[in-house]
């Protein structure tokens, strides 16, 4: 009870979720150093999904290894799990990164990074509206807005050589599926947490997803390159640790407290992202610009909103 109770702590979530936060920013500049050091062209979709796969098998393992020495023994999942686990392996990794990885291809980088800014609004919709896990308040409506309104100031260009509004279908319609499928992946995690282990969960549908998308991929024709330098496979490793280590954690935060409450941080990671990329790719400009300032501005005003009666009810915060 202590350790649910703790989880609940409005300062502990707030850490927790600003950690998964800022893992998912850096995989950012460590995605695109991986694209340059495994010698991946950006246009080449196929051996990207190949690249994902790997990544969310070694997430996967790195779950299992760590959570059996801890367990002191194997972190098998029970036969009753399979179904969610199949379940999440689509909705988390494979379906959801195989419209991503697909819908980025055929669409700019400001359109792709402003609908990803979508998932966390999602979640607060499917959760208050299908599911009904909770009650969509004016405050949560807010909080989405005035996040996502940060999410689009800090990818307006000025320029005038493209306009957001024109869509296709394999490129924006391919990312908002991916959002969509990111959002349910949510729900699934708060549903089947109440009856299995979350590290669990988060360790085998990696395995399964990975597996799907090195599928994919590979017999699509995808290939990633065995490199020599060693500084390749420690930044692959990071990446799963990454995976591991943040989808563990929000897991974790989903079960016990309202979808609301957690998603909202979502709209952190782009700025994360942003930060991350300008220490290690040297972009610089981007990521002290009064643009940037202002989206940080808007993002923290909504995580505000949402989370600012959350310590008022506490009852609700059983994860049952």
């Amino acid at each position: 009870m202590k350790g649910k109770l703790k989880l609940t702590d409005g300062k502990v979530v707030f850490l927790l979720a600003m950690l998964c936060c800022f893992l998912w920013g850096s995989a950012t500049p460590a995605i695109k150093i991986g694209y340059q050091v495994f010698h991946i062209e950006s246009s080449d979709t196929k051996s990207i999904i190949l690249f994902a796969g790997i990544r969310f098998l070694l997430a996967g393992l790195l779950v299992i290894l760590f959570q059996s020495v801890l367990q002191r023994r194997f972190l098998k999942p029970e036969r009753k799990a399979f179904p969610a686990i199949f379940s999440l392996s689509l909705a988390q990794t494979a379906v959801q990164y195989l419209f991503f990885y697909i819908g980025l291809a055929h669409t700019s980088g400001v359109s792709g990074t402003i609908i990803s800014g979508t998932g966390g609004f999602f979640s607060i919709l499917m959760a208050s509206l299908l599911f009904r896990y909770e009650k969509l308040t004016g405050a949560k409506i807010f909080g989405c807005a005035v996040g996502f309104a940060g999410i689009v100031i800090m990818n307006l260009s000025g320029e005038s050589g493209g306009s957001l509004f024109q869509v296709s279908f394999l490129g924006e319609g391919f990312v908002l599926f991916s959002q969509l499928s990111y959002a349910l992946s949510g729900i699934l995690v708060k549903r089947f947490s109440s009856r299995f282990n979350v590290v669990m969960l988060s360790g085998w549908q990696f395995v399964l997803g990975g597996v799907i998308l090195i599928a994919v991929g590979f017999f699509s024709g995808g290939r990633v390159e065995l490199v020599s330098d060693p500084s390749a496979y420690l930044l692959m490793l990071y990446m799963g640790l990454i995976s591991a280590v943040a989808y563990s954690v929000w897991g974790t935060l989903l079960k016990y407290n309202p979808v609301s409450r957690v998603t909202i941080f979502t709209f952190m990671t782009p700025l994360f992202g942003v930060l991350l990329s300008a220490l290690f790719l040297g972009e610089v400009q981007q990521a002290m610009s009064l643009k940037t300032l202002a989206a940080l501005v808007l993002v923290c005003m909504g995580i505000y909103a949402v989370n600012r009666n959350a310590e008022k009810k506490k009852p609700e915060l059983t994860g049952k």
